[in-house]
């Protein structure tokens, strides 16, 4: 036998038993089939809204006063603190009153003595012991005494100061013992109930504020939104910035406050877009998705919305106007799932 001989069959045997221990590749598993999703769907339509423009503006008391004396004296006694409440006519100083009360009473005494020698002057007429002339001095004297009583009177008044309305304490810029003096704010009052919104609005945007326009007004730190009556516009312009101060009436309002910041939304046209409703956008991580109607299947369609507009997106990018789009169980769709339309 030769070595040829030998070694054919143990091929043959090699051969079969690597055969008989090769692993057999199973059959591939069959798809299973999407479920069929009720949905209901819209169509994407273009849609029509106004362009605005923001401008910023503070809130303000429409009605705001700055007390002082009007005259020069020490302050006894100033009764309020910023933030108190003060009624109409409610004492807020007193001015050191002793030399406004001795004016006073020089005036009262001189008035007595006119008052004394009128009437005498008046018995002695009667007698046709003095002339008419003589009598009608003793009157213009009298009288003249009266007046610089009344004068005394002004100004023993104006050591007490108070309230010209009713409102709220804002600012305390004096206290007891400091001097007042004419043309120096002791406090400042305001109306908290009457308050309207000041803003700067640009050359550009004024024709677009009339007088009496309904403006929408945003109060961001209140998260207020209300709606502002233009009350004042400045007839010209400041020479600084360009802009005219523009002053809108707000309605009484809790958590109102002046001072705080807003902002007035003034319309300068209108533009159409195609809009998706909110209700139709899922989002995958950062992207956008819609699913879009073809027949009766789902497909999955990438966009690209713009600004929100109430429940509705802008449409930059990714579907065209007349698509039937679903907008209730969009989130749970797959691409190419089967779907049943609710009416």
């Amino acid at each position: 036998m030769n070595l040829h001989s030998f070694m054919w069959p143990l091929v043959v045997a090699t051969g079969l038993w690597a055969s008989g221990c090769r692993p057999h590749n199973p059959p591939p598993l069959a798809a299973v089939p999407l479920p069929t999703a009720p949905v209901r769907t819209i169509k994407v339509e273009t849609r029509t809204r106004p362009v605005t423009e923001e401008v910023m503006g503070t809130v303000r008391a429409r009605v705001r006063a700055g007390l002082e004396a009007k005259l020069s004296g020490r302050i006894e006694e100033l009764r309020v603190v910023a933030g108190q409440t003060v009624q109409e006519g409610e004492v807020i100083a007193r001015l050191d009153a002793r030399e406004s009360q001795a004016r006073l009473d020089q005036a009262l005494a001189l008035r007595e003595q006119a008052a004394n020698e009128l009437k005498r002057k008046s018995t002695l007429l009667e007698a046709k012991a003095i002339t008419q002339s003589e009598y009608d001095g003793a009157l213009a004297s009298f009288r003249v005494t009266e007046a610089v009583v009344k004068e005394a009177e002004t100004q023993r008044g104006h050591t007490i100061i108070t309230a010209p309305f009713s409102g709220v304490i804002t600012r305390k810029l004096a206290e007891a013992g400091d001097q007042a003096i004419p043309g120096r704010t002791l406090v400042e009052l305001e109306k908290p109930s009457d308050l309207r919104l000041e803003a700067n609005v640009p050359e550009s945007l004024l024709e677009r504020v009339p007088m009496g326009a309904r403006l929408p007004v945003h109060l961001a730190t209140a998260r207020l939104s209300l709606t502002g009556t233009v009350s004042e516009v400045a007839p010209v312009a400041d020479s600084s910035s360009r802009t005219f101060l523009v002053k809108l009436d707000l309605p009484a309002t809790n958590g109102v406050r002046a001072g705080q910041f807003g902002r007035v939304t003034v319309p300068v046209g209108e533009t159409t877009s195609l809009r998706l409703p909110a209700s139709a956008l899922v989002l995958r991580g950062q992207l956008e998705i819609v699913f879009v109607v073809d027949g009766h299947t789902a497909r999955l369609r990438l966009v690209k919305t713009g600004r929100k507009i109430g429940e509705d997106y802008e449409l930059v990018a990714g579907l065209n106007g007349g698509e039937l789009i679903v907008t209730e169980g969009a989130g749970q769709l797959q691409d190419g799932q089967p779907l049943e339309l609710k009416p």
